[in-house]
């Protein structure tokens, strides 16, 4: 018999963030999202930048998520993020800022640029943005 529901946690390397039972968990992989129900096969997956959602628990808003591992099991699913943060943790300002000095150095076109962290930096200043907006109910065209 499949469990109802299953365990979340969400841990990055400063803290964890949550610990909670849900029914349904959908998360950001490498590849594309990926979606867990109760009785999963157990698998690991690299995690990509993108926003994790779940069903089921009291306290369902969506968390950004920037890279790291999930370990999905029939019962539980561990997240082990680089970061992650809760939407009404997020400043949105700040990340609005974040997303303007990335664009901003990409549009630079300096040789000597690390491409792949300003390429990171803005991916997480995007979802964080879009993490926030959502959850505050602010269009995603607004600004």
């Amino acid at each position: 018999m499949l469990p109802e529901a299953i365990e979340l946690v969400i841990v990055t390397p400063t803290r964890q963030l949550l610990r909670t039972r849900v029914r349904e968990v959908t998360l950001p992989g490498a590849n594309g999202y990926l979606g867990v129900l109760p009785g999963h096969a157990p698998l690991m997956t690299e995690l990509g930048i993108g926003e994790l959602t779940f069903l089921g628990a009291a306290q369902s808003e969506p968390i950004s998520v920037v890279r790291g591992f999930a370990e999905v099991l029939p019962d539980r699913v561990t997240v082990l993020a680089e970061t992650a943060e809760l939407a009404a943790e997020i400043d949105l300002e700040r990340a609005e800022a974040a997303k303007a000095r990335a664009e901003k150095r990409l549009a630079a076109g300096d040789p000597n640029i690390d491409w792949d962290r300003v390429s990171v930096a803005l991916q997480r200043a995007l979802i964080r943005i879009q993490v926030a907006r959502k959850y505050r109910g602010v269009p995603a065209n607004s600004r």
